[in-house]
């Protein structure tokens, strides 16, 4: 018996961006820089040209409708959402990163991004399109993509109110530019932390177990910026659990 034919690879020679945001331009600029034939980022009412991907940069509530718009014009339609499932699409790809609209094509190139499709056909195009992108996509199931963008929230979203927290703080204390002088604090965290691991990169009083500075601390907080008291108090908790690991 003959062996059949292997699928042949699906096309992506053209991509319909709809969505103009932050990241619908950034993604156009770096799908173009990939060698692609880009429509877009195409705004509510504008046409949808024929494509082979149409790719929806828009709120998540918008994607059920955004793609029933874009289906009579492309082969597929994904999305770029990181929590929504498949219902409505055929293939998704999340760029594991924060975009504010200004960035370079090349913001893509070594990042992680979160790739599914309902058909192998689907699947293999996202897997296509991240690579065309540089970067570097790896799956995760529907029943795992809230989970997943649980994860990137608090890496990055979250993450900021701590950042703001430490910011004011810092001013309230008469520190000048206390945003620049935090930084290579911040930079060096991360740093330890991709290299070690949490519990393996904590400093300060907390890890010392030096209670004392802590109530210093929350006592200061509380003087200048009470509003902070439960953040502070909560992030406290958590990190006496890290160190206890």
């Amino acid at each position: 018996m003959s062996t059949p034919p292997a699928a042949s690879e699906p096309s992506l020679t053209t991509v319909a961006v709809i969505g103009g945001g932050r990241l619908g331009g950034v993604l156009a600029r770096a799908l173009t820089e990939a060698g692609l034939t880009v429509h877009g980022p195409l705004r509510r009412g504008d046409a949808i040209p024929a494509s082979d991907l149409a790719l929806l940069c828009v709120p998540d509530a918008a994607i059920a409708a955004a793609a029933a718009a874009a289906r009579p014009h492309a082969r597929l339609v994904g999305h770029l959402s990181g929590a929504t499932g498949l219902d409505d699409v055929d293939l998704s790809i999340h760029p594991l990163q924060t975009f504010t609209g200004d960035e370079s094509p090349d913001v893509f190139h070594g990042i992680g991004a979160a790739i599914a499709g309902r058909t192998s056909e689907a699947r293999t195009a996202a897997e296509k399109l991240a690579r065309a992108l540089g970067a570097r996509p790896f799956d995760v199931a529907d029943a795992h993509r809230a989970g997943y963008h649980a994860a990137a929230s608090i890496a990055s979203n979250l993450l900021l109110a701590v950042l703001d927290a430490a910011e004011r703080v810092a001013a309230a204390q008469g520190i000048p530019d206390a945003r620049r002088l935090l930084e290579p604090l911040v930079a060096r965290t991360v740093s330890n932390w991709t290299e070690q691991g949490a519990a393996a990169a904590l400093t300060g009083p907390i890890a010392r177990g030096d209670d004392g500075t802590v109530r210093r601390q929350r006592d200061a907080v509380a003087a200048t910026n009470p509003d902070l008291i439960p953040l502070f108090d909560q992030l406290c908790d958590s990190t006496r659990g890290l160190a206890g690991r």
